[in-house]
């Protein structure tokens, strides 16, 4: 590898660590060459996320950010088609593209999604949510997968799954930060189905009809992570290992998002960070049924 080309692997590495996520761990335990390509398409997918909403209590103008994000895809496609960029974190991208044969598409997904952030949503239905869901997480997935490495054509649909499931486990996660941001990603049918609006999530009346949509919730993502878990023998031992830690780490938020039930909708669920890096590492041992739950 080239010193420059290096030095834009290194400038996505440090994005990785300036961010905090949960993901650093798991990426940790790849190999030197796949951490690097997963790394790469991690700074690709938080550059993308920064655009639309921004930093830390940062308000951001749609307007400006669509044209930072026609940009940034216009960047993306020019370094694609060999025009180079001058982003060291498009570089490292397109680098990783080539080297692992990651369809591009994958990448347009990602932008489209978060693209959809910038206007108000409209999820009426699951095939709304899937279709949000699967841009901005699947999307991602079935990308990190082609460098981890699959045995089959099987792992296709097992990835879409666990984009799913990880995706929804946000959205369940964090709906009192997104309510402040007026933004709500459940579908208007399954509010319609427990009985209740939008303008009910933060309301105490509405406590037994805010169960009956936690519930719905919950049950459509634990269908997610049951179909998911056929990754564990679909993808090579490295891509094992790291989908262990991510699916370990995952399913512990989503237990604690279980146990809130309508608490979700009045305060965000947050495990602790060493239960989470606990449960990964548990995961990595014994596989995605051996982090403590009933099966």
């Amino acid at each position: 590898m080239s010193s420059g080309l290096a030095a834009d692997h290194e400038a996505c590495a440090a994005l990785l660590r300036k961010s905090g996520s949960s993901f650093a761990l798991p990426i940790r335990l790849l190999p030197a060459e796949k951490r690097r390509g997963t790394t790469a398409l991690y700074a690709f997918c938080r550059r993308a996320d920064d655009i639309v909403d921004g930093g830390e209590g940062e308000r951001v103008d749609p307007r400006a950010a669509e044209v930072a994000l026609d940009a940034f895809a216009a960047d993306l496609e020019g370094a694609l088609q060999g025009a180079g960029s001058a982003d060291p974190v498009i570089r490292a991208l397109v680098d990783t593209v080539r080297r692992y044969g990651i369809p591009p598409d994958y990448l347009r997904a990602v932008l489209d999604g978060v693209r959809m952030d910038l206007h108000p949503l409209d999820i009426p239905d699951v095939a709304a949510l899937e279709l949000y869901c699967g841009r901005v997480a699947s999307a991602v997935g079935l990308a990190a997968i082609h460098i981890w490495g699959f045995r089959s054509s099987e792992a296709i649909p097992a990835g879409q799954a666990c984009g799913l499931a990880f995706q929804l486990t946000n959205i369940l996660r964090d709906i009192p930060e997104d309510l402040d941001r007026g933004r709500l990603y459940l579908p208007a049918a399954d509010l319609a189905a427990a009985g209740c609006s939008r303008f009910d999530l933060r309301r105490p009346e509405a406590a037994d009809a805010l169960r009956r949509l936690a519930a719905i919730e919950v049950a459509r993502a634990d269908g997610y992570y049951r179909r998911a878990r056929a990754l564990d023998r679909l993808l090579s031992t490295d891509g094992r290992i790291v989908f262990r830690a991510m699916y370990g780490a995952y399913r512990t938020i989503f237990h604690a998002v279980r146990r809130s039930g309508h608490g979700i909708f009045s305060k965000r669920v947050s495990p602790p960070k060493p239960l989470l890096a606990g449960a990964a590492l548990m995961a990595v041992a014994t596989g995605p049924r051996g982090i403590g739950e009933p099966w």
